[in-house]
């Protein structure tokens, strides 16, 4: 009951400040992009054109210290429930596989309850139906295979609510997310109800799917200016941002990334990352129309707007890799073609670029390692480059400091406690023959007003690749299947060059245990 408690405590004292600010129920927009590096949207350093994220930044707040599961279904099963993914279902063999919701209620459920109408587009892991868990309205496929931005594929049909739809010949997935969403948006204040939106979009996760125009706007910018020399202008634009302690160094690069110079290769390379670029841009794209939205509508400063990644860039798909490199192998002969017979292509290379419908390809470690600038890792990984997030957060009526950075820590599992907590709403002891496990998320409306939270007494990773525990400014990490702990300390080495472990065995000894007693207590809940 731990964590329930302390759940409680801001829940008490807040809503009356905010009954203050605005007399009507604020409505909460989140946004959540898929495999998104640390530093891919400008205000975190990057070069890709994503104005719309940015001026959310200036009007509000960036988190330098927020955490995801390093994977897609771990971390939507903890944004939507406010447990860890382990106490739902995501362990062992299962760390991918569907939510299991017979121990918890999601945020749609409990916002219904109070007034809140729930849309729901993009992403959802699932075997069920979003509208069987909370949201009254939804759009988008149920990702239960590949996935192309152009066409539908086998296994992996789109639906409006619960009608199955045919795609237009000029479909691009992403663009169809932000015009559902905005849709959605439009109803809701035309109806004059507050509303929680979530925007789970699928890009920039591959394949590097991109319209042909939008692909060239960054061409150029990455054939002249490769990996290194972006790694280097991302880590230098962070600094003089002030998202970095002076005293942190750029993080290695891996040894199997080679000299930008020597690559033979670097019109397909670049390609490469123009396309990923193409599809960071339509993202922002659709967070500007869900602003201007807001702005007709007369909604934009009484709305909490939220935008994260759900893990770390990945560099999946290098050159050429079967089906089976991606996790799924072919269930039938028809698996993973799309559904008027064109076969999806296996991967890229020099002779085959990246972008067009047919080709299914991914980025590759060099261009996620500058995705993820300073940091180390990258999805799957329990280093701070598979973890750690981008947060920036929009709320005019709530937010005073605009354009201020926090270095307070937070975590996916936070977001349920926040939305009751902006929402004036309480957490179910029961719900619907269900008794859901106690929060582990603690509010984040105490930052967005300007307080010092009361932190994560630790946080717990079970990740694919690793394990790992965060107390303090003390970090622990050790491979999944075992091997020697070692030790960060994040706030003097954030991208984790300088193992302690041998200097603070004591240390390293607590934290282990405290991991250890983490992880068979969400076990056997």
């Amino acid at each position: 009951m731990r964590c329930f408690a302390v759940f409680l405590l801001p829940i008490c004292f807040l809503p009356s400040t905010l009954a203050a600010a605005s007399p009507r129920q604020p409505n909460i927009i989140l946004v959540m992009a898929d495999d998104l590096g640390w530093s891919d949207i400008g205000c975190y350093g990057g070069e890709i054109g994503t104005p719309h994220i940015d001026s959310m930044a200036r009007d509000g707040l960036r988190f330098t210290q927020f955490y995801n599961n390093s994977i897609c279904g771990p971390t939507r099963a903890s944004l939507l429930t406010g447990l860890y993914c382990q106490q739902i279902g995501h362990a062992g063999e299962r760390w991918n596989e569907p939510k299991d919701f017979t121990k918890c209620v999601t945020i749609g459920e409990v916002l219904q309850q109070v007034g809140y109408r729930t849309l729901m587009v993009g992403k959802w892991q699932g075997r069920d139906s979003p509208l069987d868990r909370g949201f009254d309205r939804f759009f988008g496929p149920m990702c239960q295979a590949k996935i192309s931005y152009f066409n539908e594929v086998q296994r992996n049909p789109y639906f409006l609510d619960r009608k199955r739809l045919q795609l237009p010949v000029d479909f691009y997935l992403t663009d169809a997310l932000n015009e559902h969403a905005v849709q959605f948006l439009e109803e809701s204040v035309a109806d004059k109800a507050p509303f929680f939106l979530y925007v789970a979009h699928i890009a920039p996760h591959w394949p590097l799917h991109a319209r042909p125009g939008e692909v060239a706007k960054y061409r150029e910018r990455y054939r002249t200016k490769g990996w290194d020399q972006a790694r280097a202008v991302r880590f230098e634009n962070q600094r003089d941002s002030g998202l970095l302690a002076s005293s942190w160094k750029l993080s290695p690069r891996p040894p199997a990334i080679g000299d930008w110079a020597n690559d033979p290769y670097k019109k397909w390379q670049a390609e490469r990352m123009a396309v990923y670029a193409a599809q960071v841009a339509a993202i922002d794209r659709g967070v500007g129309q869900l602003l201007e939205a807001l702005r007709h509508g007369d909604e934009l400063d009484n709305t909490l707007i939220m935008f994260l990644s759900d893990n770390g860039a990945a560099p999946d798909g290098g050159l050429a890799p079967s089906a089976s490199t991606f996790g799924f192998g072919p269930k039938s002969k028809n698996d993973g073609w799309r559904t008027d017979g064109v076969p999806i292509r296996p991967g890229s290379g020099p002779e085959l670029m990246p972008g067009p419908h047919n080709t299914f390809a991914a980025y590759g470690r060099a261009w996620a390692s500058v995705s993820n600038t300073p940091l180390r890792g990258t999805k799957l990984d329990g280093f701070e480059g598979g973890i750690r997030t981008p947060l920036v957060v929009r709320w005019p009526e709530v937010i005073r400091e605009q354009g201020g950075i926090t270095k307070q820590t937070g975590h996916v599992i936070d977001f349920m406690a926040t939305c009751l907590d902006v929402a004036d709403a309480s957490y179910p002891a029961e719900f619907q023959g269900r008794r859901p496990l106690p929060l582990e998320g603690k509010s984040l409306l105490p930052i967005f007003l300007g307080q010092r939270r009361q932190p994560h007494e630790v946080l717990c990773w079970s990740v694919p690749r690793h394990h790992a525990i965060r107390s303090g400014r003390w970090k622990a990490i050790r491979l999944s299947r075992g091997g020697q702990w070692q030790l960060y300390d994040l706030e003097a080495d954030g991208t984790e060059t300088t193992d302690l472990a041998e200097r603070e065995p004591a240390l390293v000894k607590e934290l282990a245990n405290r991991f250890e007693a983490w992880q068979t207590r969400v076990a056997s809940e």
